[in-house]
């Protein structure tokens, strides 16, 4: 049976590993987002990583932003080609509701309107399209912002606990 987790990091090698699958796959490859940029992700005071192994080796990952106005984004989601359609996206989405609704009562995240099978994964997973940012990232390209939301930030409490 092989063994699953999900873990918080800091270490610069995962940062570099989940870097370079970034750089090797959509939407990345269709934004022309190179390593060095991919690398630049991961900097910030107010991310958090996470990574999903399997058996050690990592499968995916998410950067969340934890504070800020977009405090509960989703930044970046990524799972490995070779593990995608095996419902690690979902297990990680449902990772990063719980780690939100800590801090948040909304969830944001951001897809290329090409990613039509990421779309799919998140408005399943109950976000709403809320908007549409042309150019955004790079011109000729449209990100589509979504968010989940369980009340407004005044007077929230976690309906999780």
């Amino acid at each position: 049976m092989k063994k699953m987790t999900i873990e918080k990091t800091t270490y610069q090698d995962d940062f570099d590993f989940c870097a370079l699958m970034m750089a090797k796959s959509d939407p990345w490859i269709t934004l022309e987002i190179d390593f060095n940029l991919c690398v630049q992700a991961f900097s910030g005071a107010s991310k958090e990583v996470y990574v999903i192994r399997i058996n050690s080796v990592i499968a995916g990952f998410v950067i969340l932003q934890i504070d800020g106005t977009f405090k509960g984004y989703i930044q970046t989601i990524c799972i490995n080609e070779n593990y995608r359609g095996k419902g690690l996206g979902k297990k990680l989405l449902t990772f990063c509701e719980e780690r939100i609704l800590k801090i948040s009562p909304t969830i944001f995240i951001c897809v290329s309107s090409f990613n039509t099978r990421a779309l799919q994964l998140y408005t399943d997973f109950g976000f709403k399209i809320i908007g549409e940012l042309p150019n955004f990232i790079k011109e000729g390209f449209t990100e589509i912002l979504l968010w989940k939301t369980f009340g407004p930030k005044i007077g929230f409490q976690n309906p999780k606990e």
